[in-house]
């Protein structure tokens, strides 16, 4: 060994990024005492700061295998280094944290129950055999627990919960893996389950699966609230499970209790399996196998299902126990927040629920779960929640003041940031009702404490009437910026991807107010993170009877036919059982003149129109309803296209595409030969705009976002079309296309605007 190797060297290490609550304090101690280095460690308000010193060449390997060796729910983001004169300190160890300062500590997200802990879930020689909220550093409850930084106990929801000796043993022994894991508990001195309504005592797990497998509908306490769960198989319970919770139609997800059991539900290729077995533990929502043992309820005209894995103890014991597939939605009446509280969950969800699985673990934050698919062998975000939030995301033009963006009305998040990064919030739901604004207003003054962050700016959707704008603007001593809708969607995935642009965007959706006060949706827009232009749209239609349109898809059918100028006095045929001829009659009327008939260019409402057309949906349920149907019939087999024509001035005129549909269907053509032409067409007529704008524009770059980009089948046709013109693509990922996204894309802007006027 060189002189120069054995040398005393210290640093002092800064460590930032996920590394609190994900047991890399311990892994750090493991790490320095394996090399023989003394020092300390500890938890502050930045992440892990690392005192240590010892023979160069050590300290020098130490410092290499910090990153990467880290455990897995960690993620390290930045290790800054300073040479510190050595201090003669004896052994290593971890040392209390320190609270002071402004916090800037990321907080992890809460992780999948672990394979050891797995074991010793299922092991009746352990423990912790059977009991429903083991974890250990590396897995369980995170962000829903955590009430301020650092990450520590007395600042979670645990902090109610006194260590046994076994468990404080294991706590402060740095060999264990569970040293300093921080939800730390075990049957003794930790949370427990109980079913209500019974007795204190036995095993309420195995009591709420023998009501399930007798079909019961169970209310059951997860990380972030509470679900409501029946026998996925059992026609009855899924009815009677639909009739309380007012929810007609829209898909409910299941919990299988393997990958092996989710294989046999749903067709998973690598990157959905991928995702399924993550940490985060999403619903997947992939193609249904054949024969898939659910009842047809759970998934109404659909040819997918969303499932997921357990996520925690209690879900893995529930799911063996019942031994089959379960419905695990949402624990609410639909377009209510989903319960959290134990008392506000007995209430409202007491017509719902027979019994309900309850734990005295307080939540901190209500979060829903995330539903991911995969798309182009991608991952495609529809919900960001559980399992990723609080994640931050990087801003590639940083703050210059610290800045909180509103989002949107649907699909609601907001987004606060600070310098360089961004923290877009778990999914809120629709601000329809006060319950969720209240929620919305709870989420974000806890984001501002939890990232100490100080908004100077805020940003918003150009929509007056949203309640995000409305809040916006109630912020009293800031300075607020507007945002164009489709504007913030463009940067949304330019900014996730690092790009400042300039790029062409196809942005589709149903709904969002443009700058000529008229209600865009299909749009082709060019610009960067600082603004835009619009250079293409789809062709303007009347919206007869303005949001009515919205729930009801033939009036958007016979919008279009007026458009068209194939106004047609009778109903048409697929209609005919559907819509009163009175009533298709007078909306042609409000059609032609446009009397309570504003103008759209929305390609979410075209979608609609040729969903009614072919007889698949008069009226819908849920956002989105008739073109989630529409891409379920197409015909994957079907080669052909219609014509979507694009003049000079960019616009898509869907005329003689609706034409086309119309020809077809009286021809006798089946609707999902109808359905695949469309998709196509569409796709087609979105690639050649998208070139268009990308050669006057002097731009390689397009973006496709927008809620229609949810659709895979649109997704991939279009994005193929896009390359195959020699174009390069971006499709959100980390964010969804839909309006979830629309938060982090007015906190891209409002930075790159902050950066312009300095």
């Amino acid at each position: 060994m060189s002189i120069e190797a054995s040398a005393e060297r210290r640093v002092a290490a800064r460590v930032e990024g996920v590394v609190q609550g994900v047991g890399f304090r311990p892994y750090v101690f493991r790490l320095a005492e394996g090399h023989g280095l003394r020092g300390t460690v500890r938890n502050d308000t930045r992440g892990v700061l690392v005192d240590v010193e010892g023979e160069s060449g050590k300290v020098e390997r130490f410092l290499r295998e910090l990153p990467e060796l880290a455990p897995p729910l960690a993620r390290v983001e930045r290790v800054s280094v300073d040479e510190l004169a050595p201090a003669g300190a004896t052994g290593f160890a971890i040392v209390d944290s320190d609270a002071a300062g402004e916090p800037r500590a990321l907080v992890a997200a809460d992780g999948a129950t672990c394979e050891d802990c797995l074991a010793e879930l299922r092991d009746p020689r352990d423990r912790r055999h059977r009991y429903p909220f083991v974890n250990c550093t590396n897995c369980g409850p995170r962000f829903t627990i955590v009430r301020s930084v650092p990450y520590d106990r007395p600042a979670t929801t645990m902090a109610g919960f006194q260590m046994c000796p076994a468990c404080q043993a294991e706590y402060d022994d740095p060999h264990d893996r569970r040293f300093h894991a921080q939800p730390n508990a075990c049957p003794v001195c930790g949370p427990r389950a109980r079913l209500a309504g019974v007795p204190v005592g036995g095993d309420a797990v195995a009591a709420a699966a023998a009501l399930l497998c007798a079909g019961a509908i169970v209310a059951v306490k997860g990380l972030g609230g509470y679900h409501l769960a029946c026998l996925a198989s059992d026609a009855s319970a899924v009815a009677r499970l639909r009739e309380r919770k007012h929810r007609e139609d829209r898909p409910f997800a299941l919990l299988a209790r393997d990958l092996f059991a989710a294989r046999e539900l749903i067709d998973l290729r690598p990157a959905g399996e991928e995702l399924l077995t993550s940490p985060a533990r999403p619903i997947v929502v992939a193609p249904a196998r054949v024969g898939a043992r659910v009842a047809p309820a759970v998934a109404p005209r659909s040819r997918t299902l969303g499932v997921m894995l357990p996520y925690t103890p209690l879900h893995h014991l529930l799911a063996a126990d019942v031994g089959a597939p379960l419905v695990l939605t949402s624990g609410n009446v639909s377009d209510e927040p989903i319960a959290y509280h134990d008392d506000d969950a007995l209430e409202r969800l007491d017509g719902i629920a027979d019994a309900f699985l309850l734990h005295d673990r307080p939540i901190h934050m209500r979060t829903d779960d995330s539903v991911v698919t995969a798309a182009r062998d991608r991952p495609l975000m529809l919900r960001r929640s559980r399992g990723y939030v609080p994640a931050s995301l990087p801003l590639p033009i940083a703050c210059r003041r610290d800045v909180l963006a509103c989002g949107a009305e649907l699909k609601s998040t907001f987004c606060v940031a600070k310098g360089d990064r961004a923290w877009v919030s778990h999914h809120i739901g629709d601000l329809a009702n006060a319950e969720t604004l209240v929620s919305y207003q709870e989420g974000v003054a806890h984001f501002e404490a939890l990232f100490a962050v100080t908004p100077a700016v805020v940003a918003h959707d150009l929509h007056p009437d949203y309640l995000s704008t409305s809040y916006a603007l109630a912020r009293e001593g800031v300075e607020t910026v507007a945002v164009q809708h489709h504007h913030a969607h463009l940067a949304a995935c330019l900014a996730e991807h690092g790009e400042t642009g300039p790029a062409v965007g196809a942005i589709f959706d149903g709904t969002g107010l443009g700058t000529d006060d008229t209600i865009w949706g299909g749009e082709i827009l060019a610009g960067d993170l600082r603004r835009f232009e619009r250079v293409g749209s789809l062709n303007p239609v009347r919206l007869p009877g303005g949001d009515r349109a919205v729930r009801a898809p033939w009036r958007m059918a016979c919008a279009w036919l007026v458009a068209a100028d194939t106004p047609r006095p009778d109903v048409p045929g697929a209609l005919e059982r559907l819509v009163d001829e009175e009533a298709w009659r007078a909306v042609a009327a409000l059609a032609r003149t446009g009397f309570a008939s504003p103008q759209t260019t929305s390609m979410g409402r075209l979608f609609d129109a040729v969903a009614a057309l072919c007889g698949l949906r008069a009226r819908v349920n849920y956002e989105g309803q008739a073109a989630i149907e529409l891409e379920a019939v197409a015909d994957r087999a079907e080669r052909d296209a219609y014509e979507l024509p694009v003049d000079a001035a960019g616009v898509m005129d869907a005329r003689a595409t609706v034409r086309a549909v119309v020809a077809d269907l009286d021809g006798g053509a089946r609707p999902a030969t109808v359905a695949a032409r469309f998709h196509r067409g569409v796709a087609d007529g979105t690639a050649r705009a998208c070139a268009a704008a990308a050669a006057h524009s002097g731009t390689e770059l397009v973006v496709l976002s927008g809620g229609v980009f949810q659709n895979r089948l649109l997704l991939e046709l279009t994005a193929a079309r896009v390359r195959a013109l020699g174009l390069r693509v971006l499709v959100p990922e980390l964010l969804p296309p839909n309006d979830g996204g629309i938060a982090y894309g007015q906190a891209a802007i409002a930075a790159a605007l902050m950066e312009e006027a300095s």
